[in-house]
């Protein structure tokens, strides 16, 4: 009965979040149609005004009155605005089409639309003027459409530039969106591979500090690792924290190792107090503080140092993290953890770019790892 519950609960999870998520793309389109009708309305009548003062301005320089003729310019533009609807409306309902084949719509729609406009602006001219005899002047017509088809062309084409802005946004988004759906998957396999094998041997020293009569330390331990557990989860992979928050968390991880390894393990954090508020990628020293333990102090029998030192050089933030190696360690600290310190190079060059760079350093004595990264608070 619980399965069937858990396997209906999960189901009906699903569907609720597709729902959700047509329901936001749904009303993406809806808020995106809105602000490109917004911003048309506004570019047309930006677009029509400059129409209207160009036209008065040429034609009271060839000595028309701007005034007497202002009414007849305001309804020929009007329809002049009203054929350019027709093509904006078909111009959108074309956007995914092909930047040759919008502009063939364009032309053809301009020069149909110029010769409608140039008829329209004979009618204006006879009602407005009366003139007593008029003939059909073929030259002063053909200049009309000339002008007319740059006129209905030239707002096609801003219209399709405005278009192709809004796509290139778009497309940004989507790139964006994908960017921070890739880097929250990247923490979220950070945050498995660290896990996993920092339970098993935590719970395996506890129980064995418990076989061996120590609890105190072993609470010490299941209480540390509650808190530390309870931290990482919460926190938003997308989200920088300062690199006090950060020190504070490898803190808490280094304590709880060190319970496991109470005679072999000592660190020490070593940080400039001005480099305490600066903003760094959260959990991006956890891969190189565990490749110590890991690569550093389980494999040795001696006294093993781990040292987490920051500060700030000018534009960047150095943060480096080493660990000392003993006569077995060298091979294992070539062969291990590279996974983790791959994850932290990726992370950064995906974020930061050619801004950050990720070095590690191998000596017979130590292994380090160095990370510099833009300065930010």
């Amino acid at each position: 009965m619980t399965s069937v519950q858990g396997r209906a609960t999960k189901s009906d999870a699903v569907a609720a979040e597709g729902e959700n998520q047509h329901g936001s793309s749904g009303l993406g389109a809806v808020q995106e149609r809105k602000a490109i009708t917004a911003m048309t309305v506004k570019l047309a009548a930006l677009f029509w005004l400059c129409v209207l003062l160009s036209d008065s301005l040429l034609w009271g320089i060839v000595g028309t009155d701007p005034i007497a003729s202002a009414f007849g310019k305001v309804i020929l533009n009007s329809f002049g605005a009203a054929l350019t609807l027709v093509v904006t409306v078909l111009l959108f309902r074309i956007r995914a089409a092909s930047i040759f084949t919008k502009v063939v719509v364009a032309f053809t729609f301009s020069i149909l639309a110029a010769a409608i406009y140039s008829v329209f602006d004979i009618f204006i001219y006879l009602w407005m003027a009366r003139p007593a005899q008029w003939v059909f002047d073929n030259v002063q017509f053909g200049h009309t459409m000339i002008s007319s088809t740059a006129m209905f062309f030239g707002w096609s084409c801003l219209y399709i530039a405005m278009i192709y802005s809004f796509d290139v946004r778009d497309r940004e988004r989507s790139l964006a969106l994908a960017r921070e759906e890739a880097l929250a998957a990247q923490m979220r396999a950070l945050r498995y591979q660290i896990n996993p094998h920092f339970l098993f041997n935590t719970l395996n020293s506890a129980m064995g500090l418990v076989e061996e009569g120590a609890t105190a330390r072993a609470q010490r331990m299941m209480f540390s690792l509650s808190t530390f557990l309870r931290q990482t989860l919460e926190l938003d992979p997308m989200k920088d924290v300062t690199l006090a928050a950060e020190l504070e968390l490898q803190e808490d991880y280094l304590e709880i190792e060190r319970e496991r390894f109470p005679d072999r393990m000592r660190f020490t954090i070593d940080v400039d107090e001005a480099a305490l508020d600066a903003l760094v990628p959260n959990l991006i020293l956890q891969p190189l503080v565990e490749n110590a333990v890991r690569h550093g102090v389980e494999p040795c029998t001696g006294e093993v140092g781990i040292r987490i030192t920051a500060w700030r050089d000018g534009a960047q933030l150095g943060i480096r993290v080493e660990n000392d190696l003993c006569s077995i360690d060298e091979g294992a600290s070539r062969s291990g953890g590279r996974i983790g310190l791959r994850n932290v190079a990726e992370r950064l060059a995906a974020r930061f770019g050619s801004e950050s760079s990720f070095e590690t350093k191998l000596t017979p004595a130590l292994f380090r790892a160095e990370i510099r990264l833009p300065w930010a608070v």
